[in-house]
Order: structure tokens, then sequence, then C-alpha cells
């Protein structure tokens, strides 16, 4: 009979035991709404980086993952700086809080979540620090906090963020409003254009100059601007209903009702379509021969393309003020004038005769690799359109400013305010390139990096760029947000929600004078970000550290998922201009690429290459940490592919899984428009010895620690099935990783991609979930989303495609729609498989909804219920759908309340 490994008695950390799952996807999902981040932690926001993890999950993965001793825990009130009574160091109250969590209840230590807590003696690393998330919430514990990255751009983004605690925001306004009184009028005044209203009185503020590349018609010679459809923006005030759109005869702007339909130009009577310009995918149209080509072979043949300056977009504030000109008449879009066109050729004229600002502008090559070059993790080839250095992403007029903005800051003798400004100005060089092109809906630039790749456009938009009244991303604005970063950083804030004191919501934490959620924000803490905490620059592989480190909290590289070093480069050779004297990690011309851990199809390194670099770095931390230390870590990829890789890496460094837990959160967009809505936070600790086991033992034991964690967590927690999956998949993991290297199935070992594709048969029969459950969950889902239906059928055999199929949801655009008998596709799904041959494939649902559309038109049902019976699940489905969606007509369907029984 086989024994129980050996396993070393240590102290079980509260996360190993449970973690609120609910309150913290509340106030994550707050979080992470549209710019919610720049306010609830917006030293986050100070500069981009990519696939960033919200503050509010990592402090609460440190909440839970650091506090194991009583005695080393001191809480106070924020804003007081005086330690609670009731949480005094060492009382029995925090040894209460630890020793109550649970999988059942696990929010007892969510209560100390909005406490300014601060620990002793612990010792904590970051490997894979990114953009400094997981080290910033680690130090608001008062822990030692070490944070390394092999990445000098996100070195630098932490290096300053860590900065923040003991930066006086006063000394870099002071810094700041020396550029500002040094340049701001003459960057401005490269922005300028007469006042349509008053022209010969004054002039307005170019918000944003609108181009369009041309190209020569391959056929007939004519010149085409590539506009892939006649927009400029959308109509503000009293035309929000409209669009403004771009005449291809008289190159005129003009208002239109619909620029999806035929519209005339109300400038010289052009009939057309807006919608219909001249680019469509890749090839571009000469509306003059009709000859269609290619784009890029264009570009590669006539050795670059031409630019048209074609509108402008402005703002006038002494219009605005008079007030006897209409808002729309003070703000809108109008054809660049002469005066503009002009006035761009002086700014040129400038940048080309100030021969001492040109060392501030990057002359590196653009690296090819797997983002410049079309590959199979991007398809857009920068080289392919034209570009081969970083400053061809500019023109001529953006350089002359931003060479004047950055000989400033060079200027500047304080190291910290210079840094600080250095970081505002490339972090607003994501809005002001010739990379970025205009939102027509949304009336502003978009960020260069929305798909996470270069994505050439057809129509650049040159932003203003110290900035006017109005304008997104510029220089102005940008400090304002690295300023509020800072302050920020010296007295740090939380949110948490408070829940009302009724049934259906958390225990913790409750208020009897609520009547619906609110989410509080706390006053500032008394404890600095960033004290005792270093970061270096430097491959995870190189630490040295043996038996040193109380926790890992991080957040490890991902497989393929975005390529952080191709696109940083583009922050890099504007930060190397003043800090390559200063950091040798600065010296070269562009960031690591063959080190870092990612596969990367460009430079060949493979799922093996990736499998083999987790596994040394993991083997790296498994020395640093003391053998009664906590990895715990947050993952993306989710398939069983990628956890196969992940526990295998994990087993062979010395590490066993002890629990996952999922967390929702909505905040990276990958190429091709893919949306990943789940994070999972994943628990380890040093394994202790292994024994054999046989695969029909360890699959009995999974079994049955699953069916256990679903039946105690479905009789005390509010979670989703899926939620429910992901912790029993935890706890398989740890099953396992108990065994790593020693389970058989019959002569042959299993490795743990083997056992990864058994454990989810094994979710997937204990928990059968399918898309009828799917819909249901989603029907009693207030106002549904796709994110939920993405959540509710992980670790289930539903399928969001083959739901779509099923007529069960449709997406119009970005809005997520539920559907049921009021549905005309979906009416018309199931009348086919009614009338035609499927009708053995409809299922109870088809059938519900089916008798419920006849019964509202007054048509009868009784046939087909004599015909279907109330088996296969009509039953069942009926009571659930009248119970979810207060409809007794269900019920009614199959005789009544009462009558269900008697067929």
């Amino acid at each position: 009979m086989s024994q129980e490994p050996d396993q070393r008695e240590r102290t079980e950390f509260p996360i190993e035991r449970g973690f609120p799952i609910e309150q913290l996807n509340d106030i994550a999902e707050k979080e992470s709404y549209g710019g919610a981040r720049q306010w609830y932690r917006p030293i986050y926001t100070m500069h981009k980086w990519w696939a960033r993890r919200l503050g509010s999950v990592f402090r609460a993965i440190s909440l839970y993952s650091l506090l194991d001793d009583p005695a080393d825990v001191d809480v106070f009130e924020p804003g007081a700086d005086s330690q609670l009574g009731d949480f005094t160091s060492g009382a029995p109250d925090i040894a209460n809080l630890i020793d109550e969590i649970s999988l059942e209840q696990s929010d007892s230590l969510w209560s100390l979540y909005p406490k300014d807590v601060r620990l002793g003696d612990k010792k904590v690393l970051d490997p894979f620090m990114g953009g400094g998330t997981s080290l910033i919430e680690a130090s608001r514990f008062g822990a030692e906090v070490h944070g390394q990255d092999i990445n000098p751009v996100a070195w630098f983004i932490s290096k300053k963020e860590v900065d923040t605690g003991h930066t006086d925001p006063e000394a870099l306004q002071d810094a700041y409003e020396t550029i500002e009184e040094s340049v701001k009028e003459e960057l401005k005044s490269h922005y300028k254009t007469r006042c349509p209203n008053e022209p010969d009185t004054h002039d307005a503020d170019l918000m944003n100059s609108l181009w369009v590349k041309q190209l020569d018609c391959t056929s007939c010679g004519e010149v085409v601007p590539l506009f892939g459809d006649y927009r400029v923006g959308k109509g503000r005030f009293d035309h929000d209903d409209k669009y403004h759109v771009y005449c291809p005869d008289c190159e005129s702007v003009v208002l239109c009702d619909d620029w999806r339909s035929e519209s005339t130009c109300g400038n010289c009577g052009y009939e057309f379509i807006p919608q219909e310009g001249t680019v469509s995918g890749s090839k571009y149209t000469c509306h003059d021969c009709g000859h269609k080509y290619s784009v890029t072979e264009a570009i590669q043949e006539q050795d670059g393309y031409k630019l048209k300056y074609y509108a402008t977009e402005y703002h006038c504030p002494d219009c605005e003020e008079d007030k006897s000109y209409g808002r729309s008449a003070a703000k809108g879009y109008r054809a660049a004038t002469d005066f503009d066109i002009d006035q761009f050729e002086a700014s040129k004229a400038e940048w080309q005769q100030r021969d001492e600002l040109h060392q501030y502008v990057p002359t590196e090559e653009i690296p090819k690799g797997a983002i410049t070059v079309s590959s199979s993790i991007n398809g857009n080839d920068v080289f392919q359109h034209g570009y081969e250095t970083w400053a061809d992403m500019f023109n001529e007029r953006q350089k002359l400013c931003l060479a004047t903005i950055l000989s400033e800051i060079d200027a500047i003798e304080n190291e910290n305010a210079r840094e600080y400004l250095l970081l505002t100005f490339t972090d607003f060089l994501c809005r002001n390139s010739m990379m970025c092109a205009y939102s027509q809906s949304a009336n502003q630039v978009n960020h260069l990096f929305k798909t996470n790749s270069f994505d050439p456009p057809m129509r650049p938009t040159e932003s203003n760029v110290w900035g006017a009244d109005y304008g997104t991303g510029t220089f102005e604005s940008t400090w304002r947000k690295v300023i509020r970063g800072v302050k920020w950083g010296r007295e740090p804030t939380d949110r948490y929600i408070e829940y009302p004191d009724k049934d259906g919501y958390p225990m913790v934490p409750r208020s009897a004078s609520r009547q619906e959620p609110d989410t509080i924000e706390t006053e500032p803490f008394n404890y600095p970000v960033g004290q005792n905490t270093t970061v270096s620059q430097g491959d995870v592989r190189s630490i040295s550290a043996t038996d040193e480190y109380d926790a890992i909290i991080t957040d490890p590289p991902y497989y393929d998922n975005v390529m952080y070093a191709d696109l940083s480069d583009y922050f890099y050779v504007w930060q190397k201009i003043l800090l390559e004297d200063e950091y040798e990690w600065f010296e070269d011309d562009q960031t690591p690429k063959q080190e870092s851990i990612v596969t990367n199809p460009f430079l060949g390194k493979d799922e093996e290459d990736f499998e083999s670099d987790l596994h040394e770095a993991f083997s790296v931390l498994r020395e640093a940490i003391k053998e009664d230390g906590i990895l715990t870590f947050t993952y993306h990829h989710s398939g069983p592919e990628s956890w196969g890789e992940l526990l295998q890496s994990l087993c062979e460094a010395g590490f066993e899984v002890t629990a996952t837990y999922p967390i929702s959160v909505d905040i990276a967009k990958f190429i091709g428009g893919e949306t990943v809505d789940f994070d999972i936070v994943i628990v380890a600790r040093p394994a202790g010895d292994k024994e054999q086991i046989s695969w029909r033992n360890l699959r009995r034991k999974i079994m049955r620690t699953t069916k256990q964690i679903h039946a105690r967590l479905t009789e005390t927690r509010d979670l989703s099935e899926a939620n429910i999956s992901v912790i029993e998949m935890g706890r398989a993991f740890h099953e396992y990783s108990k065994y790593h290297g020693e389970v058989r199935r019959g002569d042959e070992i299993m490795d743990a991609k083997d056992v990864v594709d058994g454990i989810y048969g094994i979710l997937r029969d204990a928990s059968d979930i399918g898309e009828l459950d799917v819909y249901l969950d989603l029907a009693d889902t207030a106002s549904p989303s796709y994110s939920d239906l993405n959540m509710l059928v992980k670790g289930t055999d539903a399928d969001p495609d083959r739901m779509r199929d099923m007529k069960l949801y449709r997406m119009n655009g970005s809005d997520f729609e539920l559907l049921d008998w009021t549905d005309d596709d979906r009416i018309a799904y199931i009348q086919s498989r009614v009338n035609g041959d499927d009708a053995s494939h409809l299922t109870a649902l088809d059938k519900a909804h089916f008798l419920r559309y006849r019964f509202e038109r007054g048509e009868t049902t009784e046939n087909y219920v004599n015909k279907w019976g109330v088996r296969d699940g009509l039953r069942d489905m009926c009571e659930s759908l009248a119970e979810i969606t207060g409809d007794e007509t269900y019920r009614r369907l199959l005789g009544g309340d009462s009558s269900l029984s008697q067929y």
C-alpha cells in the first residue's frame, strides 16, 4: 500500500487556504474600467507598459501571501498613522483573522485590505517586474523588496515608480515650469491656424493635423490619396448626430447625415458615398481609371509614399469665450488651408536648419523582429510600408518640437526631475507620432499601441505637441498624469467596496446603512511606496541569491502574447539619448531580445525554448527562495498545452502548486483583437520528497479532492462553475505536484502535459457543464457581456463559437446580445430543425423557446408537448427559465404549475 509523500511541517499561508475572489473581482472590475486606473492608482499610468496587472490584484496577493505571523504585523488607520486598538501588534484578533481563512470563508483577512498594514522582517523578490505593479504593492506592506527585469525600459519605469515615495512634487513642478517658460509659446506657435470665424483678428489652436498618404496609380499615373473612407470626425454639440467628411472632389470638409449612404457635398454639390474610399484591405483603387494594386508593393516600387495635409481639428479659445459663436464654430474640423501648409513648411525648414537639435532625435535603424516584420505573430511589416529608422515615424515639425523639449529636459540639473520629465516625454510619444491614426468616432488620436503592434496608418495624425486647451496625450496633459502618480506614491490611497448587510453580498465589509454596494476611497496612507525597495536590470537567470527570500511575487512572461522587447524599442531609443552615459544597459542600439523568455518565431525560439528558459528561471527562483517561502504569481495562458508547460517547469524546478484562483480583469487586447479576460493566481511552495503512484490512483485522488472542493464551494460561496473549476484545478495540480516525475501509466512515466490533459478531463466529467448551463447563467446575469461568457465557459465543455452557431447570442459590434424566443434569428434556427432533418438535435432550450414563441402567437403547443414529452430536461429547463426570467408562461406551457408531472 503506497504512502503519501512525506511533507515537511511548515506554515500554511492564508492564500493557500482561501482567497477573496468575490470582493477582489468587484473592485478589480471597477479599477480596470475605462480610464479609472489613472484615478485608482495613478502611479501605474505614468508610463505605458504592456499587460499590466491591476494594483488591487497584487495588493490582495501580497496581503494573503505575506501575513503568516501575527506577531510581525502592525495595522494603522490610513490618515492617522496611529495603531488601531483592535489590531495592535501580536493581538489575537489578527491571529484569528488569519486562522479563520478557508475555502468556505476566505474574506476574514479582507478587512485589512483598506488598512495601512506593515510587516516586519519580510524579504520579497519580483524577478519579472515589468511595469512594477507587484513590487510597488509589496513595498506598501513595509517589506524589503527587490525587483529585476531584463528590459531597460521596464527597469526605468519601475525605478521612477519606486522613486515617487521620496520625491517632492513641487521640485518636479519647478523643473517643468522652467521648461514651460522657455519653450511653451514657441512650441505652440507651430500649431496655430487662422480662426475660421475671425481670421483677420486672431488665430486658433491646432488640436490635430490630419494627413493622408498618397501613391501613384501604377496604370494611369494619377495620384491616389489612401482613404479607407472619407470620415474626418464625428459631429459635436448640435451636430452630434452627423459626421464631418472630406469631399474627394473639391477637398473641403462638410457635414453629412449618414456617412454610410450617398451624400452631397454642401460646398460643391458632388455626390458620393463617404464610406467608399480608395483603400480596401491591402489594396488601393485609382479613382480615375479603377485600377487596383497592392499598397505595400507600390510603396516599394515608388520608393515610398507622399503625404497630403488634408484637414485640421481646431479650437479657438477666443471664440469660445466670446459665446457669440456656437460651440461647433469654436471647436471643429475644416480642410487644411494654405496658411496651414505654409506654416508646416516653415517648421520643416527650421528643423533642417537647427543642426544642434538633431542629436536629440534617434538615429538607430528599426531592428527586424517578430513585431516589425510580418510574422505569425504580427501581420504588419513596417519595412514594407517604407519605414527604416525610428525617426521615419515622425515628420519634421514633430522632430523640431520633440527635440526642443528633449534638449530642455537635458539641461535640467536635478537628476530626479530630469528623469521624470524624460518619463513624461517617452510616454507622450504614444500619441505623438506619424504612426498614430485618428479615431473618427471618438474624436481623438489613437494610442500607438492600441493593437500591441506597429500598425502603419494610411492617414497619420499629428497632434499639438505641447498641447492646446483640448487634446489627448500632449506633453502638458501627460505631465499632469505623471505628477498625479508621484503624489499618489507619496501618499497612496486604496479603494474598496462596502456592501449592504443583506443576503447575496459578501460578508466583509458590510454596512447596515447601505442599500447598494458603494466604492469607498481611504484617507492617504502615511507610509509611502518604494521604501526599502531596490530595482536592477538583468536576466532572471543572473540572480545568485540562495535561501534568501520569504516570498517571490511576480508576473512571469506568457508564451507569445506580447513581444515587449520589440515594442519597447520605440521608447528605448529616445530614452537612450539621455541615459546611455548614466546607465550601461542603455548603451546598445536596442533592448535584449535573444535572452527574453518568450516564443519568438523571428529568432527561431519555439515552444521547447520557452519551456526550457522558463524551467531555468524557476530553478534559479527555487534556489533563491527560503525552504518555507512562497511563490505567488499571475498567469495568462490557460489552455491545456500552456498549463502543461507551466506545471512541468515549476515541478522540474522543485516547486509544487498548492492553489490556483481566477481573477476577472479585462485589461489586455492582443494582436488580432483577441481579448483575454482571465488572470489566474498560482500559488506554489518548495516541494518535498516524491513517491511513485499510478495514474489510476492519482486520478482517483484528484476526482475525490475536486468533488469535495466543488461541494464545499457550491454550498458556501456564490461562485460560478467556471470559478470553481479553476480552484479545483489548483487542488488537482497540488495532488499531482506531490508525485511529479513518479506518476506511472503502465510502464510509462507521465509528464505534466499528459497529466494536465487528464485533469481537464476529470474537471469536465465532474462539472458536466455545457452550453445550456452557460446560457442559463448568462440569463441570470444582469446585463451579461462577452467577458461574462468567457468567464462562464472557462473549465467547461461549453464553447462560445458553438453557442454563437446555436443562435444563443450574437455580437452587435462590441455589444453582446443574449438571444431568446423574441429574436427572429433564434426562432429561425429552431424552426429549421423542427421542420427539417435536424429535429433529433433539438435541445431542451430550443424546445422551451419554440413553445414559448408559439404560445405568444396563439398557436397550439399541445401536439409538440405530446410529441416531445417532458423528458430530456424539458421540465427542468422550463422551470429554470421561469425562475430566472420571472416569465411564468414557461410553466404554463406544460399545463400550469401543478401539471408538469402529468406528462
